[in-house]
């Protein structure tokens, strides 16, 4: 009996062993190879046991030509004790050898590969196959010529056989279309660095770089009938600010390219014994124009500049409240376009309520396919009586590059009810208590004197009473109360008027900002320094034309200065401010000059303005 229960335990842990064994088998090669050379194909088997692996069978593999079948290259086993458990590994390497018969991209079907009782596949690969090379230079081999022939030809070589070239992928856009920019640099050489690059402007472009990382690997790409390695340098989307040819200028580089050094007279033993140099190379890539399509007629009056695709949703923290409560309405823009320069969408509360800045978080991912990510806004505002309301829905429209036609999107409209607060203001208006309330009735015995019938006696003189003097000891503090009851009055009701306090305190606001742009002028921080500057104009306007932020445009700006009198040039000087900074936000680093002319032009034009609207 004692031996039947060991078997059966015996038998458990085998079981259990072979049930938890865990088996991976994968393929790799190369994924760019060129016709009618040979490359490998690694097929790697991992297990936790020491069971046998057997009968490998590849897929049926098309489009390429099996060189050498599958055989065992490399294997081994180890075993490790760990806090008194033991566990193995064994790990085999079979290799085959290929060959590409035609060019394209192609799929290796998996392998297969039993151990034990079970059967794995490996992974699928996808390689590509370039063109053999279609012309080589017969004059770099020609060992005939001269000494400063060969030097020649070898500068001449080094020029085709390093160069970067910038691909745009569409030479034909709309207004605010993305496409990409990439740098690639070309080589039949060794590279051994990089350095000094320069590239264009991208004047007339507002550019969002993708991050490449660190690390810069060498892909094998066919290019001009050659086969090169290449490498991405930079890449870059780039959003049109206006319609027309735009040229991409010219970008220059440095590389140093290890050359082999050319000998007037070779040897058996200079294959052996190749000296090579290395060679600091100036490369330019050339430039690109790209046609700007401008956008067709017929824009909503919610459009604003955006192009591409976009999706919007919307929230309301509560449909009922009470009154000094906050009432938060937030809208997510998420989408493939320029995100960050999107207009946000106009939500309009009641004139009962008070309002306050939108709070924005924008959230992006620049790739390739373009800039990816969401805009949330979130409206805050407080109801300051009872009732209920509406909060109409808000608009957003955009250019759809799919169907070639705008689109708008809308929120839903909100119904709110606001009940009573417990502060006691509300829709129904408080009595108010004159000089005959409570607390005037409680102390009315105590305040007044009671008044003498006996023992008094009248002083008569002319030196006071009765005198000029006299009575303007009465008649001079009744003008001054009268006075100071009149400009308390126009202060309270100037006080009362919101708009009026904003439109007088515009300059003072605009000018603190415009204080916080130029420290960022001095420290030469640029992205910050246009983003206050845009702050400092944009809040300037809406204070001075009594406007929210959010429902400011350039163009309504336009119409409100042009009822306000305000002259043709100082108009255009807003707008230039406004599109220079908007630009130049997420265009490249700019010169000091041109930050320092811009700070000095926005203080010149508030100046200018002020003289105008003096209200």
């Amino acid at each position: 009996m004692r031996k039947l229960i060991l078997l059966f335990t015996v038998f458990c842990l085998g079981i259990g062993r072979i049930a938890a064994q865990e088996v991976t088998f994968r393929a790799s090669s190369e994924r760019t190879v060129v016709v009618n050379q040979q490359f490998r194909i690694a097929y790697t088997l991992s297990t936790s046991g020491q069971e046998k692996a057997k009968n490998l069978q590849l897929g049926d593999i098309k489009n390429f030509e099996i060189l050498y079948e599958p055989v065992l290259s490399q294997q081994g086993s180890s075993t490790s004790i760990i806090n008194g458990k033991m566990t193995s590994s064994f790990t085999a390497v079979y290799t085959c050898v290929v060959m590409a018969k035609t060019e394209g991209t192609f799929t290796i079907p998996p392998a297969t590969i039993t151990v034990g009782n079970s059967t794995y596949k490996s992974n699928e690969l996808t390689v590509t196959a370039l063109p053999a090379e279609q012309a080589a230079n017969a004059a770099a081999h020609n060992n005939n010529a001269s000494q400063a022939e060969q030097q020649q030809v070898a500068s001449a070589s080094s020029n085709k056989d390093v160069f970067v070239v910038m691909h745009v992928s569409k030479n034909s856009v709309y207004e605010n279309e993305g496409f990409l920019v990439t740098f690639k640099l070309y080589s039949l050489v060794d590279v051994s660095g990089f350095e000094g690059a320069k590239f264009p402007e991208f004047e007339g472009f507002i550019s969002q770089e993708i991050d490449l990382g660190s690390n810069t690997q060498m892909k094998l790409e066919a290019y001009n009938g050659r086969n090169y390695r290449t490498a991405i340098i930079k890449q870059t989307v780039l959003y049109p600010q206006r319609s027309g040819k735009i040229t991409i200028g010219a970008g220059k580089f440095d590389v140093v390219a290890r050359i082999r050094s050319q000998q007037r007279v070779r040897s058996f033993f200079d294959d052996f014994f190749d000296t090579y140099s290395d060679v600091k190379k100036s490369l330019t890539s050339a430039p690109v124009t790209i046609n700007v399509k401008p956008l067709p007629a017929g824009k909503p009056a919610s459009f604003s500049g955006a192009v591409g695709e976009y999706a919007m949703t919307s929230s309301i923290s509560s449909n009922e409240v009470k009154s000094d409560d906050a009432v938060t309405v937030k809208v997510n823009i998420s989408g493939n376009g320029n995100i960050k320069l999107l207009k946000n969408p106009e939500v309009v509360f009641p004139n009962d309520f008070e309002v306050f800045d939108p709070v924005v978080d924008t959230k992006t991912n620049v790739t390739q396919s373009g800039v990816r990510g969401t805009k949330s806004i979130e409206y805050n505002a407080i109801p300051r009586y009872a009732g209920d309301f509406t909060i109409p829905k808000a608009e957003f429209s955009y250019f759809d590059l799919k169907s070639q036609t705008y689109r708008t999107l809308s929120t839903p409209e909100y119904k709110l009810h606001v009940e009573q607060g417990e502060a006691g203001s509300g829709s129904v208006t408080a009595p108010v208590l004159n000089a005959t309330d409570k607390e005037s009735i409680r102390f009315l015995g105590k305040d007044i004197r009671y008044i003498k019938t006996e023992n008094y006696r009248f002083h008569k003189g002319s030196f006071f009473f009765g005198s000029f003097n006299y009575y303007l000891f009465y008649i001079v503090p009744a003008l001054l109360f009268i006075v100071l009851f009149i400009i308390y009055r126009k202060q309270a009701a100037e006080n009362a008027n919101i708009a009026l306090v904003r439109t007088k305190k515009a300059n003072k606001v605009a000018s603190k900002r415009l204080k916080t742009a130029a420290k960022y002028l001095n420290e030469n921080k640029h992205e910050a320094f246009y983003d206050e500057t845009l702050k400092a104009v944009w809040g300037y306007l809406s204070d001075k034309l009594n406007i929210p932020v959010s429902a400011l445009t350039k163009d309504n700006v336009e119409a409100n200065l042009t009822q306000y009198g305000v002259d043709e040039n100082l108009i255009h000087d807003f707008r230039n401010i406004l599109d220079t900074a908007e630009f130049a936000r997420f265009a490249p680093a700019q010169e000091s000059g041109a930050m320092d002319e811009l700070y000095h032009s926005t203080v010149k034009a508030i100046d200018k303005m002020e003289s105008i609207i003096k209200k």
